[in-house]
């Protein structure tokens, strides 16, 4: 019997991970090589996810310290994280209203940002966006446990 892994976690990060490494057709039709780390930050929660070539190398808990070193960072409520990750739950992948790319453009301020404020780093979050959705898409095959 499978075990759900607790949104948000490590443990949760992991089990994509296993996924999206493991499953070729996340690196097919616009995903590919990427190499960035992007912090994540699910309300107070902090995840730094590191990208080498087609896989997500590791995921790790951190503080908000640790957002200084990634290339950006990508910061929602936990409530908007939750209705996300539920939404790719529900259909096997994002639809058109919870794609990182629409959730960035629905934002005043855009969703990837950077305590560092150098563009070009942060500009990695539009080149790898596609491998970024493919991974978060690979959550559609893990069984979530949502905090109450």
């Amino acid at each position: 019997m499978e075990v759900a892994a607790p949104f948000p976690s490590v443990r949760w990060f992991d089990a994509v991970r296993d996924v999206f490494n493991n499953d070729d057709s996340y690196r097919g039709a616009g995903g590919g090589y990427c190499n960035c780390a992007a912090g994540i930050k699910i309300g107070d929660a902090i995840f730094v996810l590191t990208f080498e070539g087609q896989e997500c190398a590791r995921a790790v808990a951190a503080d908000d310290a640790a957002l200084d070193d990634v290339d950006f960072y990508l910061d929602m409520s936990a409530a908007d994280w939750h209705e996300m990750v539920a939404n790719i739950r529900d259909n096997g992948h994002a639809d058109l209203h919870h794609t990182l790319n629409t959730l960035d453009l629905d934002r005043e301020d855009g969703l990837a940002t950077s305590h560092h404020g150098d563009q070009y780093r942060e500009d990695l979050f539009f080149r790898y966006n596609q491998t970024l959705q493919f991974f978060f898409d690979a959550s559609a095959r893990v069984k979530t446990e949502f905090a109450r």
